[in-house]
């Protein structure tokens, strides 16, 4: 059976548009993604501000001790230990968004 370069140029046509139907949103599944990228987004910015204050703290923190003998002085200690505190708890929150979002996406599908 001979298959013409026609014939193959239209099956491939009738899958292509087959596989892009199939890969339509509903308006609810839109919407859906459309707030779960919003709490992802927000997500993002609680880490980047918890990282910048972090930052600056441990910045602060560098200043707390003059000697370069290696070792902190406790001042600093608890200044950088409070900073890592605070990137926990910015991760664990914007872990807890990105569940969230993970639920309203899978929401939407069922």
């Amino acid at each position: 059976m001979k298959t013409s370069i026609k014939h193959i140029a239209l099956v491939v046509a009738i899958s292509g548009l087959a596989l892009t139907t199939s890969a339509c949103n509903t308006p609810a599944e839109t919407a859906a993604e459309n707030t779960a990228d919003a709490i992802e987004d927000k997500a993002d910015m609680v880490i980047d501000a918890a990282d910048n204050k972090a930052d600056a703290m441990e910045d602060r923190a560098d200043t707390l001790d003059n000697k370069l003998d290696g070792v902190d002085s406790n001042a600093e200690q608890s200044m950088e230990n409070k900073a890592g505190a605070l990137r926990e708890k910015a991760d664990n929150m914007a872990d807890s968004m990105q569940n969230k979002a993970d639920a309203v996406r899978d929401a939407a599908t069922k």
